[in-house]
């Protein structure tokens, strides 16, 4: 799958592939739990809960929890419509990393 999001003529290997893949996905996930943070702090809090620190603290865990599944199992999308993005960028990355300077060019 990673192989086939790649450029035909791509000079990206599939470990570089994966890694935009996985950063994509990590800033969902940021996405996500700041959507679901909000949607949490919306609810209203159940004595059974306690309403206090530890709740908070249980939610903030739920809803970074909750935001990276989502990600990972496909998300919004997000991830998937930056990884155009993402790899150009890096492809231009690789193309500028490979080039060499003359000497006393400079």
């Amino acid at each position: 799958m990673v192989e086939a999001i790649a450029k035909p003529g791509s000079t990206l290997s599939a470990s570089q592939i994966a890694k935009v893949r996985q950063q994509a996905e990590e800033f969902e996930g940021v996405f996500l739990n700041t959507l679901t943070k909000t949607m949490f702090e919306s609810v209203k809090s159940e004595n059974g809960f306690g309403s206090g620190f530890g709740e908070e603290t249980w939610r903030s865990m739920q809803s970074e929890q909750l935001a990276n599944s989502m990600a990972q199992n496909g998300g919004l999308g997000i991830a998937d419509q930056l990884m155009g993005d993402l790899l150009t960028l890096q492809e231009a990355a690789n193309a500028q990393n490979s080039l060499t300077i003359p000497k006393g060019a400079y």
